[in-house]
């Protein structure tokens, strides 16, 4: 697998998944329960997650090709979608929505790892658009074998600030969380303007 390709779709997908940003999300979410029962949230959020993206690389396209949009079009549509995830982690919006979805989505008793953790929170559709381009990459299976590889280390980052998410808080705390999430905002939004003008050269209208 080619670095130049790699590097990249790592860095999309870890940025609009932000693992970071979602341990606080998870550490209140599972707050009072014992380290046991956290621990097996976890697992089960990333475990689910990856089911749900991983239909998305292998099918995504296709479902595509019957609906008649072509990859060049979900790649300007998806990349001015991740522009828009990228200027709500600059603005905070994301951070606000995502701790409304944690104080309404889910009781004290209940199992949140469904929702909202394994779905909107970590396969969200930010998640599932970034996975569906990195999939069109490259020839054949090669852009299918490149979303799963950076999925898998993604989501196993996630478990592992996941299972780290009290220490990690300690460390950052709130100010340290916000400037990492708008570094990655602004990283994110540089990303999603080249999955557009890569969109624009596949229709011909750049060189």
């Amino acid at each position: 697998m080619e670095l130049d390709l790699f590097i990249p779709a790592f860095v999309t997908l870890f940025v609009v998944m932000d693992p970071i940003g979602l341990s606080p999300m998870f550490m209140a979410l599972t707050q009072g329960m014992a380290e046991n029962k956290r621990r097996a949230i976890a697992i089960r959020a990333c475990a689910i997650a990856g089911v749900i993206l991983t239909l998305f690389a292998f099918l995504g396209e296709s479902v595509l090709g019957f609906l008649g949009i072509s990859m060049a079009a979900f790649r300007i549509s998806g990349g001015i979608l991740l522009l828009l995830t990228a200027l709500d982690m600059l603005f905070e919006r994301r951070t606000k929505r995502r701790k409304d979805q944690t104080e309404e989505g889910v009781d004290s008793d209940d199992d949140p790892s469904v929702f909202p953790l394994a779905m909107p929170l970590i396969a969200g559709p930010g998640s599932i658009t970034a996975v569906i381009l990195l999939s069109g990459q490259g020839e054949g299976f090669s852009g299918v074998g490149l979303a799963m590889t950076v999925m898998v280390l993604v989501l196993l980052i996630a478990l592992i600030l996941f299972i780290a998410s009290s220490f990690l808080e300690r460390l950052l705390r709130e100010t340290g969380i916000k400037v990492v999430t708008r570094i990655l905002g602004m990283l994110l939004s540089a990303l999603a303007v080249q999955f557009v003008l890569e969109g624009l050269r596949d229709f011909g209208l750049m060189g």
